[in-house]
């Protein structure tokens, strides 16, 4: 795990090199068919990837999206009209049989079928009239990491190729760069000690930066057993600030835009409850909220667009989580219970 979370600047690297023949033709395809609406299906890590897909494509596109529940055309056989529909598969190994069978029978049913995966020769990429190859690499241990945020940087790259085939890769072309500094810098070794006897905490954000939320969560629960749970900022307020306390430390997430204001209220309700809150954030937003919200803090790069960020903003969370395994006397490559593919329906 250590090994591929650093390897992840040379795997956006790659991708930037490679990938733009696969991803420039689907871009054009999806562009051509001028999809209605978009289904997104994935699930564990590339859920999260297929979410921040769904950020891009209603933001920048203006496509209304929604998460598929693969068990209605699997286990129910729900057969509905998909005609003029995007369906966007997102997978790692691109393996397991919900998500190919549905991919199979969304293709049947009239929809524009896209695989983004990291196995060209998987049969959801086969299933797929569409795919996009993220290039990660093989990928050995269980807790995904660089594949992870390559799918971040295909379908960003994708989106932005459906909205404008002029941009090419100007706006992502420093991604690997900033990367290789965030990750050389390692904040974890002071945040893992800081947390490492935790049982229970929360993962928070707002906007683009929710997937992260939900994927450091992930990482957390699958490598150190603890119990973290994800809440979009907004539904934190709904109901469980309640069990917030001194106790249950709060990871935020936080990049420069919109979701920083979005957020602001419920960093106050924590701050006035004293909960012990990590802020990952951008440095500007750092710099302006002057350590009022927060209890740590790891800075990110200023000055990197908000729809881009969670490409970088997981870094240091993935780090966090194999930090705090180590400690805790986990082996982070072999959760327990857990393989590299899962086979559901």
């Amino acid at each position: 795990m250590a090994a591929e979370i650093a390897e992840q600047p040379a795997v956006l690297d790659r991708f930037l090199a490679e990938g733009l023949r696969d991803v420039t033709r689907a871009a054009g395809v999806v562009r051509d068919r001028r999809p209605r609406f978009a289904l997104l299906a994935a699930r564990g890590t590339s859920d999260h990837a297929a979410l921040y897909a769904k950020y891009l494509l209603e933001v920048h596109l203006g496509v209304p999206c929604g998460l598929v529940s693969a068990s209605t055309l699997t286990a129910y056989g729900a057969r509905p009209d998909l005609h003029d529909v995007l369906w966007l598969a997102v997978s790692q190994s691109g393996a397991s049989p919900d998500l190919v069978e549905s991919t199979r029978v969304a293709r049947e049913q009239g929809a524009l079928t896209l695989a983004v995966t990291n196995a060209a020769a998987s049969p959801l990429a086969a299933a797929a009239e569409q795919h996009v190859d993220v290039l990660a690499g093989p990928e050995r241990s269980v807790a995904a990491t660089k594949s992870y945020t390559a799918q971040l940087l295909a379908v960003s790259v994708l989106v932005g190729l459906m909205a404008d085939p002029s941009t090419g890769t100007s706006r992502v072309a420093g991604l690997p760069v900033l990367a290789e500094r965030l990750l050389g810098r390692d904040d974890a070794a002071r945040t893992s000690a800081r947390y490492r006897f935790v049982e229970r905490l929360v993962t928070t954000a707002r906007g683009f930066a929710y997937p992260t939320a939900r994927e450091a969560a992930l990482k957390l629960m699958e490598t150190s057993y603890l119990s973290a749970h994800a809440f979009s900022a907004a539904d934190l307020l709904h109901g469980p600030l309640a069990m917030i306390d001194q106790d249950r430390p709060v990871i935020a997430v936080v990049a420069d835009g919109p979701g920083a204001e979005a957020i602001g209220p419920a960093l106050d309700r924590l701050h006035e409850r004293e909960a012990d809150v990590l802020l990952v954030a951008d440095e500007a937003v750092l710099a302006g909220w002057g350590g009022r919200r927060s209890t740590v803090e790891v800075p990110l790069p200023a000055g990197v667009p908000e729809d881009l960020a969670p490409i970088l903003q997981i870094l240091p969370l993935q780090q966090l989580a194999h930090a705090m395994a180590v400690a805790r006397g986990h082996d982070p490559d072999a959760p327990r219970g857990l393989s590299k593919e899962t086979s559901t329906w």
